[in-house]
């Protein structure tokens, strides 16, 4: 899920990397450009791998199945520290359960294995990746545990041709499937 109409996603994540712009260098964190904010959902397999035909099932099995899902209203501000990343944790947990059950089966419904990146999977949206192995101490001391509380609405998911740059993520948008309008 990609935030590009959610200004509050990009000014919560602004605002987390302006309390680690002290000690990002020192531990060894690469902030995650605006631009980059996602949420994974479900990963398919490499683009090279997934023929175009898969592509246009896979879009509109999940057209067809998102079309019942309400958009949906979630929580961000409850940080969580991972060692190779440091995330806004989406919530409730539950609530995008339905879109990963959508993509999962829109997937299969095309062909196509995949799997969520955490197992059990957890809605989140990466600030930083780490590359080191230095202590968290200064990192949870400069943003803490909690952001302040922001409400966002799921209201798409998009299909993307990612790539690893480094230490982040960037991809190129294949198709992005509305949920329920009303």
């Amino acid at each position: 899920m990609l935030f590009h109409d959610q200004p509050a996603v990009a000014e919560l994540a602004a605002l987390a990397q302006q309390r680690l712009a002290g000690v990002a260098d020192l531990a060894r964190l690469d902030l995650v450009e605006r631009r980059w904010l996602h949420l994974t959902t479900y990963i398919v397999g490499f683009a090279d791998e997934v023929p175009a035909d898969r592509l246009d099932v896979m879009v509109a099995a999940a057209a067809d199945r998102l079309a019942s899902v309400r958009p949906i209203p979630v929580t961000l501000g409850r940080v969580y520290y991972h060692p190779e990343a440091v995330v806004l944790v989406v919530e409730p947990l539950d609530a995008l359960y339905p879109v990963l059950d959508a993509v999962s089966s829109a997937a299969a419904e095309a062909g196509c294995a995949g799997h969520t990146d955490t197992d059990p999977w957890l809605p989140h949206i990466t600030i930083a990746y780490s590359h080191g192995t230095e202590p968290a101490a200064p990192v949870i001391a400069a943003l803490g545990r909690h952001l302040p509380r922001t409400d966002v609405t799921i209201r798409s998911v998009s299909l993307v041709a990612q790539d690893q740059v480094g230490y982040s993520w960037q991809w190129q948008p294949i198709a992005e499937v509305q949920l329920r309008s009303s």
